[in-house]
């Protein structure tokens, strides 16, 4: 295939932002009234405002003309009709089946996967209505009070961050909480002050052998047999999220209790499946329905709405616009919410994992710039400690400001003053200040001409900041999963856009193969001859000190 660089779209863009790079929002907004108003959007309870971007309608005209050179459109379609599109692994691509809440029948290979979905949805159903009514017993015959999620990567960060933005709708038990790291430190702090009578372990790995997850259940479940006293206390502690029947077999967890997924479920595409279980647990079943439910309106949205009014193609285009254009190398995600304290996180893995490519999917090295670095926090934390380089640094770095109507915790004025801050900073980044305006604020402030006009400098912000700002009433099952789905369908846009495969992961399985080359070298107590002389001089160090 032609790279994208090479058509007469992207060629027109790059001319398009010689000519933008000279214009300010500032005067955007000035001459156009009605800006706000043509410049945003609504789908599946979330309202988007992308008016404050260095763009104009012309801007917007060939972006979408971009994206049709790409024809999103069309791989939009062989995505939600079950096609491999994750070309290097030969897999359909289905997050979306997992959430279909239409039921309408999806084919892989001509097979429809919904009736095994719905039976995933099903077993999960009855599964965690048993846990939180205190039917699922654990060894001693007491219910269960805590439920330990052992997972890595989408296993772990996506029910993490849900876990914790819908932390309003759990209960009092099941509490869930995640153990990732294989520092031993993780699980041990984890465990802490809880009671083996009463934990549950859902060891989340498709294959049953990823390094990190199997290393934290082997000493879960000797933690677990050390304080029950016996080997059979497993099958009323351990449940699994897998494919391999055998290894769960051989760990002592009842294949009963074992959940399935599929090789079209990408891990970072995951918590709509089995892997979402802790999930469930924490907030009951009919809430994971919304969140599916969410999701699936915005699939809808994304699916069939025209790209000008696309959410998802909107934010993935001025993306593109950003990075390849002007120059940005990252993007910040900032949710005034503190329950979303895990979704910059979260999609940092979402957007960095399925867009930091440098080959086509045909093979040929990229010759323009993929996906962004992609970092956040919530405000307003963040607001007094990297927003300075945001506002006043040297480079340009696109803002997403995420923010609910209604809090969960209405106290005082603390929310109006919560998203005063999140309209302030998205306003400022826009406006700026110019040099006159700050010596004059300082003059009407008492000081002096010479003072104001050395200090004027130091207090003028170029302005000129893009950001798009995203509401929605309150943060709910139905509208997590609408942002969650938001996101998702933007990277897709970005990655077909620059002709890469979004699904595939081949930089993470590298590191996974020299460490446990290096693991072995480590158990031998004797570095291999194979490495370079920083390794091994590091492996040296180590094990003189170990």
């Amino acid at each position: 295939m032609a790279l994208i660089d090479t058509t007469p779209q992207w060629q027109a863009l790059a001319a398009h932002w010689q000519r933008m790079a000279q214009v300010h929002m500032r005067d955007l907004f000035a001459r156009e009234p009605d800006r706000a108003k043509r410049m945003s959007a609504d789908a599946a309870g979330l309202h988007l405002d992308y008016a404050k971007h260095i763009a104009t309608d012309e801007t917007l005209k060939l972006l979408l003309e971009l994206a049709r050179a790409a024809e999103v459109e069309g791989w939009r379609e062989r995505m939600f009709a079950g096609e491999h599109i994750n070309s290097t692994e030969d897999r359909a691509v289905l997050h979306v089946a997992l959430r279909n809440r239409s039921n309408r029948p999806i084919l892989v290979d001509g097979a429809d996967v919904m009736p095994e979905v719905n039976g995933v949805l099903n077993r999960m159903r009855d599964f965690s209505n048993r846990v939180r009514a205190g039917d699922w017993q654990g060894f001693t015959g007491r219910p269960i009070n805590d439920v330990v999620n052992i997972g890595i990567g989408g296993s772990n960060l996506g029910p993490k961050m849900v876990c914790t933005a819908l932390t309003p709708y759990q209960s009092e038990a099941p509490r869930p909480h995640f153990v990732s790291n294989v520092d031993g430190t993780h699980l041990a702090e984890t465990l802490k002050g809880l009671d083996p009578s009463t934990t549950l372990f859902i060891v989340a790995s498709k294959t049953f052998t990823t390094q990190e997850t199997m290393t934290n259940a082997r000493s879960a479940r000797q933690w677990l047999v050390d304080g029950l006293g016996s080997d059979a206390a497993v099958r009323n502690h351990f449940v699994a999220v897998s494919t391999n029947a055998e290894k769960v077999t051989e760990f002592g967890i009842d294949t009963e209790n074992m959940f399935g997924f599929w090789d079209w479920v990408g891990g970072r595409y995951s918590l709509w499946s089995a892997i979402g279980l802790p999930i469930a647990l924490a907030v009951g079943f009919e809430r994971f329905e919304e969140l599916l439910a969410g999701a699936h309106e915005m699939d809808e949205h994304f699916r069939t709405a025209p790209l000008e009014q696309n959410l998802p193609v909107l934010l993935g285009m001025l993306g593109v616009w950003y990075i390849d254009f002007a120059g940005a190398a990252t993007h910040a995600i900032l949710p005034y919410d503190q329950y979303l304290e895990h979704f910059p996180a979260y999609f940092q893995q979402g957007d960095m994992e399925s867009n930091g490519k440098h080959v086509t999917r045909d093979g040929a090295r990229v010759p323009y710039h993929t996906g962004p670095v992609v970092w956040g926090q919530p405000g307003t934390d963040g607001q007094h400690a990297f927003y300075q380089l945001i506002h006043q640094g040297t480079e340009l770095i696109p803002s997403d400001f995420i923010a609910p109507a209604k809090s969960h915790n209405p106290m005082g004025d603390h929310h109006a003053k919560l998203l005063a801050n999140c309209f302030a900073q998205t306003e400022a980044l826009m406006r700026g200040r110019t040099l006159e305006e700050a010596r004059d604020g300082m003059l009407a402030a008492g000081l002096d001409s010479a003072e104001a006009d050395r200090l004027a400098p130091q207090r003028q912000f170029d302005g000129n900041r893009p950001s798009s700002t995203i509401l929605m009433e309150q943060v709910t099952p139905r509208t997590l999963g609408a942002l969650i789905a938001l996101y998702e369908h933007k990277i897709f846009t970005q990655g077909i856009v620059w002709g890469i495969n979004s699904f595939d992961q081949w930089g993470v399985e590298l590191g996974k193969q020299l460490a446990g080359v290096i693991l072995g070298e480590i158990e031998d107590g004797k570095p291999g001859a194979d490495h370079d002389s920083s390794t091994a001089g590091l492996l040296e160090w180590y094990l003189a000190r170990r």
